[in-house]
């Protein structure tokens, strides 16, 4: 009987097709929380209002917009409409972290020999003796 099957040329071993792989698919749902999440739609004003409330100094709400629409960024042809705002908040975010990173650093790293006599202007764990804030002074 195998000899008769693998002599068949219509025989697959493999039941599930190749070209169906999980990688390769294209997502149904536009967020992480898949059927339970929200409709194409409204997924597209969140994804709209967590883009443009991240301008307002809120630039974590462009990392929960990368987040929470995960499938739209990991897919490049999946929700083009929404596609562009998770991209844009991604770079958005990596501008952010970068420019934040390297604020601190310069700080860290820097302090007193890079900053000079103004340093103790800049630094904020004297700020309460300034301000005669503490009792014991």
């Amino acid at each position: 009987m195998e000899a008769s099957q693998s002599d068949n040329p219509n025989f697959n071993p493999n039941p599930t097709p190749i070209g169906n792989s999980l990688s390769s698919s294209v997502p149904l749902w536009p967020t992480i929380d898949g059927p339970l999440g929200l409709s194409e739609e409204d997924a597209l004003s969140y994804a709209r209002k967590f883009y443009k409330f991240g301008f307002a100094l809120l630039p974590l709400l462009w990392a929960v917009n990368c987040f929470y629409f995960w499938p739209v960024l990991r897919h490049a042809h999946s929700f083009p409409r929404i596609r562009r705002y998770v991209v844009a908040s991604a770079v958005g975010f990596s501008v952010f972290a970068a420019l934040l990173c390297s604020w601190a650093l310069t700080f860290a790293i820097g302090g007193e020999r890079l900053f000079g006599p103004v340093w103790n202007e800049l630094v904020m764990y004297n700020l309460a003796d300034r301000l005669g804030l503490t009792g014991w002074s």
